[in-house]
């Protein structure tokens, strides 16, 4: 393709933008981007102007000939595009912040992608994210999806169900933070890393470990046991685990497990912070306008460092490397958010899955895991059923299945605890869930 590549980014007024960028111009020579097309909706016409202009003094000081367009239509930017990066958040921080702070009042977790918050997320997001796949189909049908927006295994799984979109493929930073966590923890380079992935987003297992080919996962686990280990991301204050039951499990947690496993004191710890710093969403939106403060200095050309803090590490190396990966036809691995096919058993071979893949130009192609381990399989299925019903509810606007969805989520104590969590995030959220009250209203 030696004209190059476009790339359009739906959600480009992100204070993630910088980091893509930065990836970007980073891998030119591998990837040569001709145009980079940042699309936002008109309440986000500010940010996107602001990102936008820093993308262009970044590339500007690269000396590199990408061309960047900033537009509110979507139309335009994704006719004929090689990649569509998605990176929205339907309702912006105050949603989140919602999703946060509603579930607290009734003693559960308020969290982005977790439990009722990452129910209510989905159910926002899945509409828009199709209605972007009905404009792929028809604008640029032989570009890949590259979907970042939470709840990632949620998002894909609707695609791959309710859309004709097949070349999609859903990333999160946190496998690659945990790979570059665990080569620190060994004190080596991350590309003597490897770890073997499977489950679902943010319910991801490492069932292998590798230095330069060879198995160092007991090694890793009782590094692991020590005292001061706990997360690999910045949005999730982890707790360290008991060493007998790390051991135990004898695989590899994400920061997301922590919920999972120490759901008491996860609430307890983030109640406690909310009460005292404000909820994550909350601390985030001082975080942003910080950063676009920042962004606004016409003599910034670089990333800031205090992008960093915003909790999106590694965000651009997981997705510049997929699509450098995708163009060159790599066949490396990496894991990644795609149709299961049969890679893991026991999860219907139509959904989504997060596994490593082999990545080449006709898309990842998932490794064979077989059987989950007995004591993680369970928990992977729950959490599967919990997407695929939720998933269902935003398409349909089911009420009913939305109850379903939460009351079977294993961070809901009872069908009666859903039911008003569901009742009062409805409310809260009218204004982004047409689907629900259109067909109430009728």
């Amino acid at each position: 393709m030696s004209k190059g590549i476009k790339i359009a980014t739906i959600g480009g007024g992100s204070s993630y933008t910088p980091e893509l960028v930065e990836g970007f111009i980073r891998h030119y020579d591998e990837l040569p981007v001709r145009e980079l097309w940042l699309v936002d909706v008109e309440v986000g016409q500010e940010k996107l102007e602001i990102v936008g202009n820093l993308a262009k003094r970044m590339i500007e000081k690269a000396g590199l000939p990408i061309d960047v367009h900033l537009t509110l239509d979507r139309t335009e930017a994704l006719r004929d595009a090689d990649f569509v990066t998605t990176q929205l958040r339907v309702g912006m921080l105050d949603a989140r912040a919602k999703d946060e702070r509603i579930p607290m009042k009734y003693g559960v977790l308020g969290q982005e992608t977790n439990g009722a918050g990452g129910l209510f997320k989905g159910l926002r997001t899945i509409p828009v994210i199709l209605d972007i796949c009905r404009d792929m189909e028809e604008l640029c049908p032989d570009a890949w999806l590259i979907n970042f927006t939470n709840p990632a295994g949620m998002v894909t799984e609707a695609v791959l169900r309710y859309s004709s979109i097949t070349k999609v493929v859903g990333l999160c930073n946190v496998p690659i933070g945990m790979e570059m966590g665990i080569a620190g923890l060994l004190d080596v380079d991350h590309s003597r890393v490897r770890i073997d992935f499977a489950g679902l987003n943010h319910m991801v297992y490492g069932l292998n470990v590798f230095l330069d080919g060879e198995s160092v996962k007991d090694r890793v686990i009782e590094l692991l046991s020590q005292p001061g280990q706990s997360s690999f991301v910045k949005n999730i204050d982890g707790m360290k685990w008991e060493p007998e039951f790390l051991r135990a499990l004898n695989v590899l947690t994400c920061p997301y497990h922590n919920y999972y496993y120490k759901t008491d004191e996860m609430i307890a710890k983030d109640t406690k912070k909310a009460e005292e710093e404000g909820t994550r969403a909350e601390v985030v939106q001082k975080l942003e306008s910080e950063l676009f403060e920042l962004y606004k200095d016409p003599d910034l050309s670089v990333k800031p460092p205090q992008l960093e803090d915003r909790g999106g590490a590694y965000y651009s190396d997981a997705a510049v490397r997929l699509i450098t990966s995708i163009h060159t036809d790599r066949g490396d691995i990496q894991p990644v958010n795609v149709v299961n096919n049969g890679a893991i058993a026991g999860i219907p071979d139509e959904s989504a899955v997060e596994v490593s893949c082999m990545i080449t130009k006709e898309g990842p192609k998932p490794l064979n895991i077989g059987e989950l381990p007995v004591q993680v399989q369970g928990l992977v299925q729950q959490i599967k059923s919990f997407e695929r019903i939720a998933a269902e509810a935003a398409v349909t606007g089911d009420y009913e299945k939305a109850v379903l969805a939460l009351a079977i989520n294993p961070l809901t104590p009872s069908d009666t605890m859903a039911k008003q969590i569901v009742d009062d995030m409805m409310e809260a959220h009218k204004p982004w869930l047409p689907q629900f009250f259109q067909k109430a209203e009728v």
